[in-house]
Parts: structure tokens; sequence; C-alpha cells
């Protein structure tokens, strides 16, 4: 049995609020095997999006072990981590997160650069293509649509060849029509890297189609739920 590509063991994670310490995830033991499609969903408030940042290295784990590839996230400085997520993951969220000041090409470009790629650019062309949007190469974000800026995310997500896709509620700010063609290019693009995908959502047809579901509740693994899936 190959060793899962995301492990988590008893993790754990406590944000400073106004009033002091709030618990936001307890105890969550969970492995994610190579190539498998993830659904991770539950009510608002769950910790759905906090675990998700957990596996990203995007949040410190407060309690517990994390481990992404073999390597501990939770023994990682920020440097490392950032590192780390750029030679191994991509990471798509709702809010799209493009640079304003840079174009379309500009935007995949950047994170293939700082990775020491030669074809930085040449390979930005080859994802804008992959989901149609060549022909917007050298616009802004501000003129472009939702459905096109999340176009943009998704190319720049998937452009390193990431082992580790991570997707935030990708189609939460989109119209169902683009939505749909988000999880569409989202999913092929899974399939032609062989990445491993873990994504957050809302959308009960968008969780049919993953592999495996987890269900939160409270911050925790709801078991029933899992059980009764089974």
């Amino acid at each position: 049995m190959t060793d899962p590509v995301i492990s988590l063991k008893d993790a754990a994670l406590s944000l400073e609020g106004n009033a002091g310490p709030v618990d936001i995830l307890h105890g969550i033991t969970l492995d994610v095997a190579q190539g498998e499609t993830l659904g991770l969903v539950g009510p608002s408030g769950s910790g759905k999006s906090s675990l998700l940042m957990l596996m990203g290295g995007l949040e410190q784990a407060t309690g517990g072990t994390i481990k992404a590839l073999g390597h501990d996230l939770t023994a990682m400085n920020e440097d490392d981590l950032a590192r780390f997520r750029l030679d191994h993951m991509g990471v798509v969220f709702q809010s799209f997160h493009l640079i304003p000041t840079m174009t379309a090409l500009e935007n995949v470009a950047t994170p293939l650069e700082l990775a020491g790629m030669r074809d930085a650019f040449d390979r930005a062309r080859q994802e804008l293509e992959t989901v149609g949007l060549s022909h917007r190469a050298d616009h802004y974000p501000a003129q472009m649509s939702g459905g096109e800026q999340q176009r943009v995310a998704l190319a720049r997500a998937s452009a390193p060849r990431p082992h580790i896709l991570l997707a935030d509620e990708p189609t939460g700010n989109l119209d169902g029509a683009n939505g749909a063609a988000i999880i569409d290019l989202l999913f092929d693009l899974r399939d032609r890297h062989g990445a491993t995908l873990v994504l957050v959502t809302h959308s009960n047809s968008l969780a049919d189609r993953c592999d495996r579901i987890i269900r939160l509740r409270d911050g925790h693994i709801d078991d029933s739920a899992r059980k009764a899936a089974e």
C-alpha cells in the first residue's frame, strides 16, 4: 500500500478571538490517497475551509501533525511552507486572488518564474489556452468576468503541474453555467496532471463527483454521516 499524499493525525486548530482562543478543529485524523478526489462538506462554520488551509500549510496547526508528500508541514516555518506550496501544490480560492496590476499571462507565469522555470511564459500561454483564455492573455483582471478570472486562477494553479490541487469553494462566486464550466475544467486538470484533488463545496452535485466525501460538523469529522454512506 502506497503512503498517503496527505496525512493528518489528531490535527487541531485554535485561533485567537476577541474573547480569547476559539477552537476551530478538534483532533482530525485523515489520510488522502494518491490521485484521490476528496470533497469536504458541512454547514457554514463547520471547519471545512480551515481544514483545507491546514492541508495546504496556509494555517499552522496548534495540535497534532500534518504531512504532505511525506513532509511534516507542522515542522516547517513560513518560508519553507511557501516554497513547498510553490513546488508541490496548486490552490484555487473562491475570490480568485489574482494580482490586479498584472495581466492574465503575468498572473499565470509569476509562480513559474518564482520556481525558476525558464519557459514560464510559454507554459503560461499553454495553460491559458487549455482553459480557453488565450485571447485574454493581455487583459487585466478588472477587464474580465468572474468566470474568466476563475479560469485564470485555475491556469495559475495547474501550470506548475502540482501533485496536490486544493480548491476552496471554487464556484462560490459564479453563476450556474460558469460554475459548471469551472468544475469540468478542474476535474480535467486533475486528470491531465494526475493530481490529488481536495475541494471544499456546498454543492451536492459537485460533492457527488468526488471519490470520497468527508462531512464536518463543529470542527469534527462527522463519523455518523461517514458510516451511513458506507
